[in-house]
């Protein structure tokens, strides 16, 4: 069995700031990852923070992205409705932007959430890895 790794949006972003531990995993560990398509919208509304941050101009981010989505396998959005509202209940109160990403890892079978996000932990629904953990998980392959 091979755990399944759903990606939260402060992933994305931290890979794309910087050339990060984060990035390095992505692109060099030879897993594949996961991401729900409805989350694309986060990686648009913070574009102009991450440019900032960055220093990239807009074509860099576009190809980065692209990069890192050659690593990365979309979840549709139509396929995490059976587990949307369940989703709702473990985490809607704690963080509602944040429903997606527990949908989708209920949906996936042996799915985690990579998040550095305290929130994820206040649920106990779904197992969630920080980076340290991914670099141990990764390490162990």
């Amino acid at each position: 069995m091979q755990l399944k790794i759903i990606l939260d949006v402060n992933i994305i972003l931290s890979a794309i700031i910087k050339d990060s531990i984060t990035r390095k995993v992505i692109f060099e560990s030879g897993h594949t990852f996961y991401f729900p398509e409805y989350a694309f919208q986060k990686i648009e509304k913070y574009k102009d923070y991450i440019l900032a941050k960055s220093g990239l101009e807009a074509e860099e981010f576009s190809n980065l992205l692209k990069s890192l989505f050659k690593h990365i396998e979309i979840i549709s959005t139509g396929n995490l409705a059976d587990s949307w509202e369940k989703s709702m209940d473990i985490i809607e109160k704690i963080d509602s932007e944040d429903v997606v990403f527990i949908a989708a890892a209920l949906t996936i079978q042996d799915a985690a959430i990579w998040s550095d996000d305290n929130h994820f932990d206040k649920q106990n629904a779904v197992k969630v890895l920080k980076t340290k953990d991914m670099i141990e998980f990764i390490k162990g392959k």
